[in-house]
């Protein structure tokens, strides 16, 4: 099997040449042609600019087709794409094009807005994602391509543009194709190196196993695009397979979600569970609390038939054509789980990280077992750190085809989660004897943002603790919303006069201060009083699992 994504995309463009490929949701659409032509002409930008393979592009931005086109172009010349979350802060996106060495960026208007240009010296020019126009030129040979980029076309292809003139960079299996960062702190940030033989054998994974879906068929792309669990699977995998991708460019609220499923009538979705928990929530449980469902849900035959209703009014919310819904990024709420298996609803869930690019495991819905996300996928292999990994769960660790080069200019963390080639996932786990994985808690304490965003409460917690009167703290995910429980300091404020009242008053001052310098997706929406001291380890850590919901 020929493991080349370039390959893939080559060949998908070629065979799919007049169907659409790429939507923004109630917007234009770009067939695979069209998209090849976009391609091409960035690739003359990248020649006559001096860009050569191995050279890191930015893109920072909401999901648009032009975002796509912009990274599809990125790779498929052998450059190295940096794509950085659209929400992140001026001095983070700063910060993250610079470590990066970016030379080209492409970013969105209102991004740019907020950019100071001089805080990015290295960056040669930068141009705006909407429609490629120049926004910067430090070199003139990159405002002379920008400038005359229609003309240069034309003297490339002379006759005309066709299908046969889709020709894209020979990627090797370890060559650097992207690097992804995993979250926004710059203390923290650390960008994953990942190959195009890791992006490949995920891309691989799922054109072989969602056999379902063919050419032509319509995907809604509502997670981030700057995440692996997104650009691997709704956008590559469609993208390598000929579907046609819709994008919804604004916050994909319920609304615009409903709106897009009912027109585009996707037989797949991949979504987080916030998603599809919501859903369920407002749209279903609710009707089946009122008494008399109550009652009849008790009645044997009945039950069954007012379930299968349910099950096809859920079916026409997600568009009546739905074959599977796949959910990653974190657990399923029990209770929603529980519901949907007893409708025979097709849902399954998957488990990945950014390091994997980023499956771990997965089943299809047919075959996957509650509270489980699935067996170990392809070309990957797991073990379990515990003498008893059936009935003791250990620390998972993971080695194989997708597992990342390491975190780039960072030997020191690289160093930390690998171990005799195998790599520390971080996440506590089960298997049973069919090799089916169970998470029992994450090692490291991240929390899930509405759409896949990682959040990691530690650095919430330290800005929080630099501000007045706060002695510490913890935030937590409280009903998908994030909560800031506070252990003020008491004896400090007493000695200076300050009552508990206006002690109270000051902890939400400091949150709203706080949530200036976050982004929407980690902003904290309550704040809870402590008046004791958490419970600490002998290390004096606080015990988190004794505050944690769910």
């Amino acid at each position: 099997m020929e493991q080349s994504l370039n390959k893939l995309f080559q060949n998908s463009i070629r065979s799919n040449w007049e169907t659409p490929a790429l939507t923004d949701f109630n917007g234009a659409t770009f067939q695979y042609k069209d998209v090849a032509r976009k391609i091409a002409k960035l690739h003359l930008l990248y020649e006559h600019c001096g860009i050569k393979p191995g050279d890191r592009i930015a893109l920072c931005g909401r999901n648009s087709s032009q975002w796509a086109v912009a990274f599809l172009a990125t790779v498929t010349y052998g450059a190295v794409a940096v794509p950085i979350l659209h929400e992140f802060k001026a001095d983070n996106i700063h910060h993250l094009v610079n470590h990066s060495e970016a030379r080209i960026l492409f970013v969105d208007d209102s991004i740019w807005e907020n950019l100071d240009p001089a805080l990015i010296p290295n960056v040669e020019g930068a141009l705006k994602i909407k429609d490629f126009s120049q926004l910067i030129s430090r070199k003139p040979e990159f405002a002379d391509a920008r400038a005359h980029l229609n003309e240069y076309f034309g003297k490339r292809y002379p006759e005309r543009f066709t299908a046969e003139d889709v020709v894209y960079y020979e990627d090797k299996v370890d060559e650097l194709m992207l690097i992804n960062y995993t979250s926004g702190s710059t203390g923290f940030s650390k960008g994953v190196m990942l190959s195009y033989g890791n992006v490949w054998s995920n891309v691989q994974f799922a054109v072989q196993h969602l056999h379902y879906l063919h050419p032509g068929d319509g995907i809604v792309c509502m997670l981030p695009l700057a995440h692996m669990y997104g650009l691997a699977i709704e956008l590559l995998h469609s993208f390598a397979k000929g579907c046609h991708v819709n994008f919804l460019t604004r916050i994909p609220s319920p609304r615009v979600i409903m709106e897009a499923f009912a027109s585009v009538k996707p037989k797949i979705i991949i979504s987080v569970p916030l998603i599809l928990e919501k859903i369920i929530k407002t749209k279903v449980f609710p009707m089946l609390e009122k008494p008399l469902m109550k009652m009849l849900l008790c009645i044997p035959f009945v039950d069954d038939t007012l379930l299968g209703k349910v099950k096809e009014k859920l079916q026409e919310t997600f568009g009546g054509n739905l074959v599977q819904i796949i959910i990653g990024g974190a657990a399923l709420n029990k209770d929603v789980e529980a519901f949907l298996k007893r409708i025979g609803f097709p849902y399954t869930v998957g488990y990945g990280m950014t390091e994997c690019a980023p499956l771990i495991s997965y089943a299809p819905w047919d075959e996957n077992r509650e509270g489980s996300c699935g067996r170990v996928v392809d070309r990957m292999e797991v073990y379990i750190d515990s003498a008893d990994p059936y009935n003791i769960p250990g620390v998972l660790w993971v080695r194989g085809a997708n597992v990342m080069q390491g975190y780039y200019k960072n030997q020191e963390a690289t160093d930390a989660i690998f171990k005799d080639g195998w790599m520390s996932t971080g996440d506590i786990c089960q298997m049973d004897e069919d090799g089916f994985i169970y998470i029992r808690g994450r090692d490291k304490n991240m929390i899930l943002g509405p759409s896949g965003q990682n959040i990691y409460p530690e650095e919430i917690e330290q800005k929080l603790n630099n501000m007045p009167y706060v002695c510490e703290s913890i935030v937590i995910d409280e009903d998908n919303k994030l909560v800031a429980l506070v252990y003020p300091d008491i004896e400090n404020a007493t000695a200076q006069g300050i009552s508990m009242a206006s002690l109270e008053k000051m902890m939400q001052e400091n949150i709203d201060a706080l949530n200036k310098e976050l982004p929407a997706y980690s902003q904290i929406k309550k704040v809870k009083v402590h008046h004791e001291e958490f419970e600490k380890t002998p290390k004096r850590s606080i015990k988190r699992y004794l505050y944690q919901h769910g």
